[in-house]
């Protein structure tokens, strides 16, 4: 039986108290603790980045990071993403180009597609690539993915109207 250890974590800009497994995931934490149910718990290995959410606004895979290990950091889930009703641009276009399929990979290429184009918004074909390729996706190519970031892109150029929430630095 794994010890009990209290643990304080701000997530999606509130903070959260509990006595919990000093082996906990961080996945386990948000999922369970916190009954936030976007980051989905693929592998469990690492491999499938579908856990992944911004930790002081660098993706990491959730299901590999110690819940315990995130205190004093900024975590953002897919829940924290938007800005109440106004999305993302990210988020909007992968509604508006079609880039959601089964909706099981989508958070994480949400979160990993935001934090590319909140630090490079003329990201080239090859730095978006590199993007999604962080993430599996069971239900298709990766073209209308691919698409939506690169338009959410334009948008931030366009000056579309939302928060940054990323801090870390492009492509860690």
């Amino acid at each position: 039986m794994s010890q009990k250890q209290f643990i304080s974590l701000t997530v999606n800009g509130q903070t959260h108290s509990r006595s919990v497994p000093a082996s906990m995931t961080l996945l386990s934490f948000l999922r369970d603790e916190l009954n936030l149910t976007g980051s989905k718990q693929g592998c469990d290995l690492g491999e499938c980045g579908c856990c992944s959410v911004l930790l002081d606004g660098v993706p990491v895979l959730s299901c590999m990071t110690l819940a315990i290990a995130t205190q004093g950091q900024s975590i953002t889930t897919i829940e924290g993403i938007s800005d109440g009703p106004l999305l993302h641009p990210v988020q909007e276009r992968m509604v508006a180009d079609g880039a959601i399929q089964c909706g099981f990979c989508t958070p994480a290429m949400v979160i990993n597609g935001v934090h590319l184009v909140e630090h490079n918004d003329t990201p080239c074909s090859e730095e978006i690539k590199q993007c999604v390729s962080a993430t599996i996706c069971r239900c298709t190519g990766y073209t209308k993915i691919e698409t939506a970031i690169n338009n959410a892109a334009e948008m931030i150029r366009e000056g579309a109207n939302f928060k940054p929430r990323s801090k870390g630095a492009c492509c860690d």
